[in-house]
C-alpha cells in the first residue's frame, strides 16, 4: 500500500504541475479578464446594483412561495455558496500564505476580481442552456451549455467535463473536506478519525438521500449561520490586533512583488511562488472557472439568466474578498508565519487554529476555527454530492440505478477522507480542481458572445 501511495503521489505531482502551471494560470486569469471586457466591467459599474439585488434582497425575500421540484433562487444560491465556502477558506488560505508568503493574498484578490465575471458568465450560460425534464425539473451546468450551446459536435468536451467533475466530487467535494472535519472532531471531542468518519457518513447520507430539495433546505439554514459566525469571529481577531493592520497590508502588497531569491532559487522566484499559490488557492476557494456552482444555480426556478447570474459576483466577493481576507489577516497578524512551515503545526487547519489561538483569549480561537471547519466542510460535501450527481447523471443519461450507486459510494467516501492521508488528499483535490476547469474555460471563451448578449439585454435598460 505504501508503494502504491508513492506512485499515486508521483503521478499526481506531474499532472498537478501541468494543470497549475503557467498555461493554466494564463487560461484562468485571462478568461476572467476577457469576460470582464465582454460584460462591460459589471463587477465595477454595476457593483452597487448587484449587491442591492443579491444580499440586499435577502431581507425582503418571501420564503413561502412554492418552487415545485426546483430550488428557490435563495436555495440555489446557498447550495452554490455551500460548495464555494469550504475548507479552502481556512485551511487552503493558510497553506497558501505559508507557501507563497503574504503576497499570495494580493494575487488571491486579483483572481477574485476577475473571477467575479467568470462565475457570472458560467451561471448565465447554465441558465440559458439548461434542460428541463418531463417533471419540470431544471438541470444544467457546463456539460449542458457545452452541448446545447456549442452543438452536438462538442458533446465529447461535455463528457470530459462531466467525468472530471464527477471524479472531483470525490476529491475537492468530499475527501479534502472529510479530512478536515475528522481533524476538527478530534480536536473538539477527542473522536478517532474512523468514528468521526462514521458520524459524518450518517449525517451526509440522510441529507443526500433526500435529493436536491433537501440539500437546498439544509444549506439555506446552514450557510447564513456559518458565514456570519466566522465573519464575526474574524472581525474580533482583527480588532484585537488593529494596530498591526497597516503592517499586515504593507506585507501583502510589498511581498506580492518581491524580487528576491527564495531557498537559493533564481532572482524573482518569490513572485512566482506568491502568484501560483494565490491563484490556486483563490480558485480552490471561490471556484470561479471550475464550472461547479452553475450546476446548483441551474436548478433555480428563476427564469432570467442574468438575474440569477449576478449572484455569482456576490459569491466570489463574500468568499474571497471577505472570508478569505479575514483568514489571511488572522494568519499574518498572529505571527505564526515565523514558524516557517505548516509542518510545524501538522496540518493547514492546525496552523489556522494556532493563528486564532494566538490572538483570541485561551483556546477560544481554536474552538472557533474547528467549529467553522466542520460547518464549512459539511456544507461543501452536501453541495458537491449534487454536483457529482448531475455530472454522473449526464454521463448515464440520468439512469436512476447508476445515480443511486454514485450516491452510496459518495457517502461512503466520507470515511475514506476522514481516515486517509490529509496532504495527499489535498494534492489530488488540487489536480482534479484544475483539470475540470480546462473544458469549462474553453466553453466560456467560445460562448462569450452569448454572455455579452445576455448582459446587454439585462443591464441595457437599467439606470
Amino acid at each position: 500500500m505504501e508503494k502504491f501511495l508513492e506512485v499515486v503521489e508521483l503521478v499526481n505531482g506531474k499532472i498537478n504541475d501541468f494543470v497549475w502551471g503557467p498555461i493554466m494560470l494564463v487560461l484562468l486569469v485571462g478568461t476572467g479578464i476577457f469576460l470582464t471586457f465582454r460584460t462591460g466591467w459589471i463587477q465595477v459599474r454595476w457593483f452597487g446594483y448587484i449587491m442591492k439585488n443579491t444580499v440586499g434582497s435577502l431581507f425582503s425575500r418571501k420564503g413561502s412561495k412554492d418552487h415545485g421540484s426546483n430550488l428557490s433562487p435563495f436555495q440555489a444560491v446557498t447550495t452554490a455558496l455551500a460548495g464555494t465556502v469550504g475548507t479552502g477558506n481556512i485551511a487552503g488560505v493558510t497553506g497558501a500564505i505559508f507557501a507563497g508568503g503574504p503576497g499570495a493574498v494580493f494575487w488571491m484578490w486579483l483572481s477574485a476580481f476577475f473571477g467575479m465575471c467568470t462565475k457570472y458568465s458560467e451561471i448565465a450560460l447554465a441558465m440559458k442552456f439548461r434542460d428541463t425534464d418531463a417533471s419540470g425539473i431544471h438541470k444544467g451546468g457546463p456539460m449542458y451549455y457545452i452541448e446545447n450551446g456549442l452543438g452536438k459536435n462538442w458533446k465529447w468536451l461535455a463528457v470530459i467535463f462531466a467525468i472530471l467533475g464527477g471524479l472531483a466530487s470525490f476529491g475537492i467535494g468530499n475527501i479534502a473536506q472529510s479530512s478536515e472535519i475528522a481533524g476538527s472532531l478530534n480536536g473538539l471531542f477527542g473522536l478517532e478519525p474512523l468514528v468521526g468518519g462514521i458520524i459524518l457518513t450518517v449525517v451526509v447520507g440522510v441529507v443526500v438521500i433526500g435529493g436536491v430539495k433537501r440539500i437546498g433546505q439544509v444549506t439555506s439554514l446552514l450557510v447564513p449561520f456559518m458565514a456570519v459566525f466566522y465573519i464575526i469571529a474574524g472581525i474580533a481577531v482583527i480588532v484585537l490586533r488593529v494596530a498591526d493592520l497597516p503592517a499586515a497590508f504593507k506585507a501583502i502588497f510589498t511581498e506580492a512583488f518581491s524580487f528576491k531569491a527564495v531557498e537559493g532559487a533564481i532572482f524573482g522566484i518569490a513572485i512566482m511562488k506568491a502568484m501560483q499559490n494565490g491563484f490556486a488557492r483563490g480558485v480552490f476557494s471561490n471556484e470561479a472557472g471550475l464550472g461547479s456552482a452553475p450546476i446548483a444555480h441551474a436548478a433555480s426556478s428563476t427564469e432570467e439568466p442574468a438575474e440569477q447570474a449576478i449572484w455569482g459576483v456576490f459569491e466570489v466577493f463574500i468568499d474571497t474578498i471577505v472570508i478569505c481576507t479575514i483568514t489571511s489577516l488572522a494568519v499574518i497578524l498572529s505571527g505564526v508565519l515565523d514558524a516557517g512551515s505548516v509542518d510545524a503545526f501538522g496540518t493547514k487547519g492546525a496552523a489556522a487554529v494556532a493563528a486564532f489561538n494566538e490572538i483570541l483569549p485561551g483556546t477560544l480561537g481554536g474552538t472557533v476555527i474547528q467549529i467553522s471547519l466542520i460547518f464549512f466542510a459539511l456544507s461543501t460535501i452536501l453541495s458537491w454530492s449534487y454536483y457529482g450527481e448531475r455530472c454522473w447523471g449526464y454521463i448515464s443519461n440520468d439512469n436512476k440505478v447508476f445515480v443511486t450507486v454514485y450516491k452510496v459510494i459518495f457517502v461512503l467516501f466520507c470515511i475514506v477522507g476522514a481516515t486517509g492521508s490529509g496532504q495527499l488528499m489535498w494534492d489530488i483535490s488540487d489536480t482534479l480542481n484544475g483539470a475540470m476547469a480546462i473544458p469549462n474555460l474553453v466553453a466560456l471563451l467560445a460562448l462569450s458572445g452569448m454572455v455579452a448578449k445576455i448582459t446587454k439585454d439585462y443591464f441595457g435598460n437599467k439606470k
